[in-house]
């Protein structure tokens, strides 16, 4: 069981993260590639992936095991700099201490059932080759298994966001913890998931990160052990539209501006593709555009077919926000006005 312990000040520090931490949907993504569960979500992305991996990828698999420990130093804290190349260099920068603090646990880890390979203990030396390696071995797998799918991974995070946004504006810092469940659950003042082992965090003032991540698959994720003057992390997993993997533009290669946005969404389409920017519910853009909830189920439906647009269900609404392959259609064309347009 995790528990996360809340003070009064905690609550006022609570955030979400705007952004997909490269880091962490690297070592998610990487120990949800070597596991067989979730396949619904993942399958698809696995079969395209798997055959791309190689030698090269050979020391993230010995620094991450498809569960229980892996070394902190993987996901630091970045400072709100979310590049890949700004990410893997604050990695390379980890203090040799901690280099070798976290390999030595997770030589010890019952994950571990041999001993770690030669090229994973060089890194508790911090040589410049072996971290160099680290680096190449960051940048290569990214570039193999997530890069073709990052404009995707983004676009499902923001369709998180904007569900926690709205859970924010109904309920305050207590509306958006509930919205959480049934990952995790909100008892105040305490925040508790299913875990693997058990864990106590004690915010003690400093507040608490909500880090939305792809990969992340059932329960949440934080760091074995916090960094005591930095603002605790709580990864946490988002919905999936299924199919993801093959859906256009998931993979950033949708169609361009010149598409004919008129030819190919219609001026109703078009008017649910520019509205839903900032996220709406089926029900606001019938009362926005003037149409029936039918009517707007059936145009959102070709949108996300299209994969323009995302879907995501809570409660008993559905929330709808843009792809960024969505946003480029849209800047390369007149945007309609908001009025309504009639049955």
């Amino acid at each position: 069981m995790l528990r996360v312990h809340f003070t009064a000040d905690d609550i006022a520090h609570v955030r979400v993260a705007a952004v997909p931490d490269p880091l962490w949907e690297i070592v998610n993504s990487f120990q949800a590639l070597i596991r067989e569960e979730n396949a619904l979500a993942f399958g698809e992305w696995r079969r395209i992936v798997r055959p791309r991996l190689g030698p090269a990828d050979g020391l993230l698999a010995a620094l991450l095991p498809p569960r229980g420990y892996f070394p902190d130093f993987l996901t630091p804290d970045l400072g709100g700099s979310l590049g890949l190349e700004s990410a893997v260099d604050t990695v390379l920068r980890t203090p040799r201490a901690d280099l070798r603090g976290d390999l030595a646990t997770l030589a010890a880890s019952p994950a571990r059932p041999r001993p770690l390979p030669a090229e994973a203990r060089a890194l508790a030396e911090g040589t410049l080759d072996a971290l160099q390696r680290l680096g190449a071995a960051l940048h290569g797998y990214h570039r193999r298994a997530l890069a073709a799918f990052w404009p995707h991974i983004r676009a499902q995070v923001d369709a998180d966001r904007a569900v926690r946004a709205r859970a924010v504006l109904g309920g305050g810092t207590d509306g958006l913890l509930a919205s959480l469940r049934p990952v995790l659950r909100w008892q105040p003042p305490v925040l508790e998931a299913d875990y693997p082992v058990d864990h106590e965090l004690r915010l003690d003032g400093r507040g608490l990160l909500l880090q939305p991540s792809f990969f992340c698959s059932r329960r949440p994720v934080t760091l074995a052990v916090p960094v005591a003057d930095r603002t605790p992390v709580l990864v946490y997993p988002i919905q999936h539209t299924l199919g993801w993997a093959l859906v256009p533009g998931a993979t950033g290669r949708g169609s361009g501006p010149g598409a004919g946005l008129g030819a190919l969404l219609g001026r109703t389409r078009a008017a649910v593709l520019q509205d839903v920017v900032t996220g709406r519910t089926t029900g606001e853009l019938a009362e926005r555009i003037g149409i029936s909830g039918a009517a707007v189920s059936q145009h959102t439906a070709v949108l996300r077919q299209a994969g323009l647009l995302l879907s995501v269900r809570r409660s008993k609404h559905v929330l709808h926000t843009i792809t960024p392959a969505g946003l480029v259609l849209l800047e390369g064309a007149p945007h309609p006005p908001h009025t309504p347009l009639g049955p």
